[in-house]
């Protein structure tokens, strides 16, 4: 689909010329547009201090727009993170949310996650289903974070960093299940990345991100054959 894109189906999320911020202070980020239709996969990608992760925070309900809005499900979001979650949005931020003191089974129970479908997502968690969170290992709680999310059927995940500090192996999979989230139940997904080419082979369009404003967009493909462009894009942040 084209990056030009402003058709958002059933229950994907858009920024329509959205700016925002911290604390009433400059903008963070200047103008962003961007689109997520059901059954995509949208990579923000950028160097850090790019605006990626401020641009998350927005759509997500946990900063306020300075200008602009978010749009899901064809409608204007104005409420917090709670509210939009009830409406089908879901947040895994790059801060594993495990929690350390309950196992992995009371883990996806308290969030309301069906075990059996986590399982089915990650099998590696079966032998640690009665293993407490703070036990597992970084691989496997962002594995339980990702399956506590993905086992509450959302219609919009935003994926923040998933691949931090994580082993390339442990990162294929995490990303597989996402993009098996858009393609098998219509999820709408926007995963932020620092890997370049990582994303790439997951997503169906990315933007790049760069001192608050997107310069380069494009489906997948087209950025994949843009590689050069991009990682120089990283180099020279400053």
């Amino acid at each position: 689909m084209s990056d030009t894109a402003t058709s958002v189906g059933t229950m994907g999320i858009e920024a329509r010329n959205l700016s925002s911020g911290y604390g009433g202070q400059q903008a963070v980020i200047k103008g962003i547009n961007l689109v997520a239709n059901p059954g995509e996969v949208v990579a923000i990608l950028g160097p850090n201090g790019a605006g990626k992760t401020t641009t998350m925070l927005t759509l997500a309900g946990e900063l306020s727009p300075m200008e602009g809005d978010v749009v899901i499900g064809g409608e204007v979001a104005t409420g917090p993170l709670h509210q939009r979650a009830r409406n089908g949005l879901t947040f895994v931020t790059e801060e594993k949310s495990v929690f350390m003191g309950l196992t992995t089974r009371e883990n996806l129970r308290v969030a309301g996650a069906s075990i059996d479908e986590a399982l089915q997502l990650f099998p590696e968690l079966e032998k640690r289903i009665n293993v407490l969170g703070g036990s597992l290992s970084g691989g496997e709680q962002q594995m339980l974070s990702l399956a506590r999310n993905l086992g509450r059927k959302p219609k919009v995940l935003l994926a923040d960093e998933l691949s931090m500090g994580l082993a390339p192996i442990v990162v294929q999979r995490l990303l597989q299940a996402v993009r098996d989230a858009a393609d098998q139940r219509g999820t709408a997904v926007v995963l932020v990345e620092q890997h370049v080419r990582q994303a790439l082979k997951y997503a169906d369009r990315a933007y790049v991100m760069r001192r608050g404003v997107i310069e380069i967009s494009g489906t997948a493909s087209e950025l994949a054959s843009r590689i050069d462009e991009i990682e120089a894009s990283y180099m020279s942040r400053g």
